[in-house]
């Protein structure tokens, strides 16, 4: 198994995520700061080419009742840029309260609010990992 990143694509962070292999947790790669679209699509492959990350999983935002919105529409037009530039698979996958369990996991650690916020992004694309590779493995 080659290296997965997961990616939680918010407003103004993009939090990383990686796992290197089978049997390997996937652990915290880097926050990104968002800055112009090509520049953040840019990033992204520059990290997977670093890694040799061969799957991209996209944390896609899917309401509570399971339908989708104005935000899944912003994250098919990014994973369409994304796939214009990344030689890989691009994968969705339901992010459903990811970013709250990560916000708790944080609490836990009893870090300051403004180090949640540095991390929550991160953690939170660990999250949406780790459910990914949970279906994988049953799959």
């Amino acid at each position: 198994m080659s290296a997965v990143l997961a990616l939680d694509v918010g407003s103004v962070r993009i939090g990383v995520a990686v796992c290197e292999g089978a049997g390997v947790p996937a652990v915290p790669l880097a926050t990104l700061v968002r800055g112009k679209f090509a520049d953040d699509v840019a990033a992204i492959v520059r990290l997977a080419a670093e890694r040799n990350a061969r799957t991209l999983v996209v944390g896609y935002p899917i309401r509570l009742d399971g339908s989708v919105g104005p935000a899944a529409a912003k994250i098919d037009r990014f994973i369409a840029e994304l796939g214009a530039h990344f030689d890989g698979e691009i994968v969705r996958q339901d992010e459903r309260l990811t970013t709250a369990s990560a916000q708790k996991k944080l609490r836990e650690l009893d870090l300051s609010g403004s180090k949640r916020r540095q991390h929550v992004d991160a953690v939170a694309a660990v999250e949406i990992l780790n459910s990914y590779l949970a279906g994988t493995r049953r799959g």
